[in-house]
């Protein structure tokens, strides 16, 4: 399926993403009463959290990211991941790590376990970072900078 103006576009594979995303944090919060939150499993995991999840559990959580992620890669044929250099992202995954501590949480956090429990400091989180995200977008296209 192509949509207009989106030719590498894969809706179905977004819908069944969105799907085990949303399936993965309600198991959690109705299984362990915890949220989601990728940046609160991270600090756990390595001693900055509070309470919540076990530090073992935390790890689970965390180190089976990347494997899901490794899973997918090689069940689809590989990964041709040229959009930026490794220092690019390790700056951008630093910005990102003051942004969640600076925000009280991440976009997995606050976008698909705040919002979806009508928390109020999650919806104004999440319109902040999708005008953040809709701003850069255009800024960089303005620019004349390639956006994937």
């Amino acid at each position: 399926m192509t949509i207009p103006g989106f030719p590498e576009a894969a809706p179905l594979a977004g819908l069944a993403g969105g799907i085990l995303i949303g399936l993965a944090a309600a198991v959690m919060l109705l299984g362990l009463g915890r949220i989601a939150g990728v940046s609160g499993l991270a600090a756990k995991a390595v001693g900055l959290g509070g309470s919540g999840i076990a530090r073992s559990g935390a790890w689970m959580f965390v180190v089976g990211l990347p494997l899901g992620a490794l899973i997918v890669v090689l069940a689809s044929g590989g990964l041709e991941a040229s959009f930026a250099s490794p220092r690019t992202l390790a700056i951008a995954g630093l910005v990102v790590g003051i942004g969640t501590r600076l925000g009280s949480g991440c976009t997995s956090g606050h976008g698909v376990c705040g919002v979806s429990r009508l928390s109020g400091r999650s919806t104004v989180a999440t319109l902040t970072f999708m005008a953040t995200g809709i701003a850069t977008v255009a800024i960089m296209n303005a620019l004349g900078l390639e956006v994937l």
